[in-house]
């Protein structure tokens, strides 16, 4: 269920961190699922349980899963309830920005192309 890359420059606590929200997005997990407990992870995992505990305490502190002693770890309804999916584009938005970036394109021209997209679709830049 859980997917690593352990090449990727990405900590593996946030790659765990993104699987969550990933797996909520796609519908794999819903609200008041159970987490698998830190040790199962990270044993499945093969990598140590502070990672498991450090992206489950972010996903806390953040509100999308709730703690209960002796119990686990579960989906709060936050992330359950469309978070998860919005969460998802804006990190698909900000790779897509950093890769326009590093292409060349300008602030501005981003700024245009971002004007042009909410006015065709009929938002505004205010909403």
């Amino acid at each position: 269920m859980f997917s690593i890359n352990y090449q990727s420059r990405t900590p593996v606590y946030i790659q765990l961190y993104e699987n969550v929200v990933r797996l909520v997005t796609f519908g794999a997990l819903k609200e008041n699922d159970k987490l698998p407990p830190v040790r199962t992870l990270a044993g499945e995992l093969g990598i140590n349980p502070n990672t498991v505990s450090k992206a489950y305490s972010m996903l806390e502190n953040d509100g999308y899963i709730y703690s209960s002693v002796g119990r686990g770890s579960f989906i709060s309804s936050k992330l359950a309830n469309g978070e998860a999916e919005k969460l998802q584009a804006k990190k698909e938005l900000k790779e897509c920005f950093n890769h326009a970036l590093h292409s060349g394109i300008t602030k501005e021209e981003a700024e245009e192309i971002l004007r042009q997209t909410y006015d065709s679709m009929g938002g505004s830049m205010n909403d």
